[in-house]
C-alpha cells in the first residue's frame, strides 16, 4: 500500500488508516462541541456517515446506507421520525439510491443510530474513501426486461464490504469508489461513470456479468468505464468485485485527491496489467466477456409498468428534483402498506417506485393526493430532472441547483409545452459532477461569474451525454450562462437545434387513464431515447 501524502491521508493514519475508529472520540466530540471539531475530525466523522455542513453551521447531514436503493415503510417512518423531531424536516433521495437526512446537531446522533438499528439501517461507509451506496435497478426481481436479479449479489458484496457494523478491510482506500451491479437491460443505472460495474452478459448459455473499470464523474471530468474482458457469473460475482476493491486499495494512488481515483490507477497501469493482478490473486483464469446484453434504450422506471409477477404492477413516482419533506415521506409509507407489501425502491434519478401494487388497486392509487406532488407522470422537462443538493446545505455547491432547475423546468413548459419526449437535464452545483451533469442530455455546472458590474449564479452547458453501450460525455457548447430570465430561451434554442428523430419527437408519455391502463402501462414506463449532440453555437 502507497504512503499517501494529502490531508485525508493524514487524517486516517491518526486512526491506522480505519476511519470507523472515529466512533471511539464520539462522546469527547459530543461534550466538547461541534465548534471544536477540527478539519481531520470532521473529515473521519464521514466514515460513520456524519457530515459537517458549512451552509449550516452546528447541523449536520447523514447519509443512509440503503443497498440497490432498497427500503420499507417502516425505514421510511422511522427517518420522517428523525428528520421531524431532530432534524430540520428537510430529506433528499440521491443519485446514489439512498436517503440524505439533514439539519441535527452532535448530540442527537446516538438517538439517530439507536433508532436506524431499530429498522436495520446505518450510515456507515457513505462517505470519504469508501465503498458509497452500492447502485443497483431498482426493480431488481420485478422487471420483465432484467437478465436475472442481481440484487442478490449486490447485496453480497455490500455484506462483505460493509456488513452491520462496518468493515476496517475496506476503510482505508485511496479515495471514494463507486459501484453498479445490475441484470437490467434498460440502462436504468449509470454503469459507465462507475469506479466499477458488473453489467448483464451472456457467454455462451451462461448468464452472467461483463466487468467494467475506471468510470469517474469529477477529478477532471466524466471518464467512460473500460471494458476489462473478462465475464463471472453470479456465485462468483461479489468475490470478484471485493478482490478489484483491494487492488485499489493496495495499489491506488494517495498523492493529490484530484488524482487518486480508481481510473487514474488504470491509467498508470493498463488494462492487462490490472486483469494479471486480479488473476495471481484469484489464483484461478477467467473467462473473456461475454456479449453484453443490455439494450440502446434506458428506462427511468417511472409511471406504471408490468411486473414479473402476474397481476403485479410497478407506480414510479417523480420527486421533484429529489427533495422530499416527512409528511410526504410518511405518506409514502401509506401507500406502500395499503397498496403494496411495504417495499419501496428509490432510483438513481432521485425518485422512488412503489411496487407489488395489484393490478385491479392501480386506478385507485393513481387517485391518491400524494401522487398530485409526486407525479408517476411528470412533464418531460421534470421526468428526469436531477439536481446535486446545491448551496443550501453543500460545501462545495456555487449555486441554488435546486431551486434553478425547478424554475428551468417551468419555464420551459410554458414555452415548449408538454408534448415532447422526455430530456435528460442534470444539474452539478460544481465540478465534482455529483449531478451527473456531464451523463445527461443538457447538462448544467455551477458557479458564480462576473457578468457587468455583478457577481451571479451562472452555468457552463453541456450537450450529447449518456451512459449505457454507447456512452459518451457530454461536451460543453455554452461556456457562460447566467441562470436568470435569459436561461430559458437559451435552453429553448438548444433543444430545438437537436436533430432528434421525428417518431421519438412525436413520441408522448401520457398518464394513464383508468379505462386502458393496461394497454398503456407500457408506454408510461418506457424508456428516454438517446439524442445527439447539438451543434455548438
Amino acid at each position: 500500500m502507497r504512503a499517501g501524502s494529502n490531508a485525508a491521508e493524514v487524517a486516517k493514519a491518526l486512526k491506522n488508516g480505519d476511519g470507523l475508529r472515529i466512533r471511539e472520540d464520539l462522546a469527547r466530540l459530543i461534550a466538547q462541541g461541534h465548534e471544536s471539531l477540527t478539519a481531520a475530525e470532521k473529515d473521519l466523522l464521514k466514515w460513520v456517515g456524519v457530515f459537517y455542513r458549512r451552509p449550516t453551521p452546528g447541523r449536520f447531514m447523514m447519509r443512509i446506507r440503503m443497498p440497490n436503493g432498497f427500503t420499507s415503510s417502516v425505514q421510511m417512518r422511522a427517518i420522517a421520525d428523525l428528520s421531524r423531531r431532530l432534524g430540520n424536516c428537510v430529506l433528499d433521495v440521491t443519485t446514489r439510491q439512498q436517503i440524505q437526512l439533514r439539519g441535527f446537531a452532535l448530540p442527537s446522533l446516538p438517538e439517530i443510530w439507536n433508532k436506524l438499528r431499530g429498522v436495520d439501517l446505518h450510515s456507515l461507509q457513505t462517505g470519504m474513501d469508501n465503498v458509497r451506496n452500492i447502485n443497483g435497478c431498482p426493480l431488481a426481481g420485478l422487471t420483465i426486461n432484467e437478465l436475472f436479479d442481481a440484487s442478490l449479489v449486490l447485496q453480497e458484496l455490500d455484506r462483505a464490504i460493509v456488513g452491520e457494523d462496518g468493515n476496517p478491510e475496506f476503510t482505508n482506500l485511496p479515495r471514494k469508489f463507486n459501484v453498479v451491479v445490475t441484470g437490467c437491460l434498460e440502462n436504468c443505472t449509470h454503469s459507465e461513470s462507475q469506479d466499477l460495474a458488473l453489467i448483464p452478459a451472456m457467454r455462451r448459455d451462461r448468464a452472467g456479468f461483463n466487468i467494467l473499470v475506471g468510470g469517474k464523474m469529477g477529478s477532471g471530468g466524466f471518464t467512460i468505464a473500460s471494458p476489462l474482458d473478462i465475464f463471472v457469473e453470479p456465485h462468483d460475482a461479489a468475490r470478484v468485485a471485493a478482490e478489484l476493491i483491494r487492488v485499489f486499495r493496495d495499489h491506488g494512488p494517495r498523492e493529490a485527491r484530484s488524482k487518486c481515483r480508481f481510473a487514474f490507477l488504470i491509467e498508470e497501469w493498463g488494462l492487462p496489467r490490472l486483469r494479471h493482478e486480479l488473476v495471481n490473486r484469484l489464483d484461478h483464469e477467467l473467462s473473456p466477456a461475454g456479449r453484453d446484453v443490455r439494450g440502446s434504450h434506458d428506462n427511468d422506471h417511472l409511471g406504471v409498468a408490468w411486473q414479473k409477477q402476474p397481476g403485479f404492477r410497478s407506480i414510479g413516482l417523480c420527486v421533484p428534483e429529489g427533495r422530499i419533506y416527512p409528511e410526504q415521506m410518511e405518506e409514502l409509507a401509506r401507500l406502500a402498506d395499503d397498496y403494496g407489501n411495504g417495499e419501496i425502491r428509490l432510483t438513481t434519478g432521485q425518485n422512488a417506485v412503489l411496487p407489488n401494487v395489484p393490478v385491479d388497486r392501480v386506478s385507485q392509487l393513481l387517485e391518491e393526493d400524494l401522487l398530485q406532488e409526486l407525479s408517476p407522470g411528470p412533464s418531460p422537462f421534470r421526468r428526469c430532472l436531477v439536481a446535486c443538493t446545491g448551496t443550501d446545505y453543500c460545501n462545495l455547491a456555487q449555486i441554488d441547483t435546486k431551486g434553478h432547475a425547478a424554475k428551468l423546468a417551468s419555464a420551459l413548459e410554458k414555452q415548449l409545452g408538454t408534448r415532447r419526449n422526455p430530456v435528460r437535464m442534470h444539474w452539478s452545483g460544481c465540478p465534482a459532477g455529483c449531478g451527473n451533469h456531464e451523463a445527461a442530455d443538457i447538462g448544467f455546472r455551477g458557479f458564480k461569474a462576473r457578468i457587468g458590474e455583478d457577481m451571479v449564479d451562472a452555468v457552463a452547458i453541456y450537450a450529447g451525454g449518456r451512459t449505457g453501450p454507447h456512452a459518451a460525455a457530454g461536451q460543453q457548447i455554452v461556456e457562460i450562462a447566467a441562470c436568470d430570465e435569459t436561461l430559458p430561451e437559451v435552453v429553448s434554442r438548444i433543444l430545438k437545434r437537436m436533430d432528434m428523430d421525428k417518431d421519438k419527437q412525436e413520441q408522448v408519455f401520457p398518464f394513464v387513464s383508468h379505462e386502458d391502463q393496461d394497454e398503456v402501462v407500457g408506454e408510461i414506463g418506457g424508456g428516454v431515447g438517446d439524442f445527439p449532440i447539438p451543434e455548438a453555437s
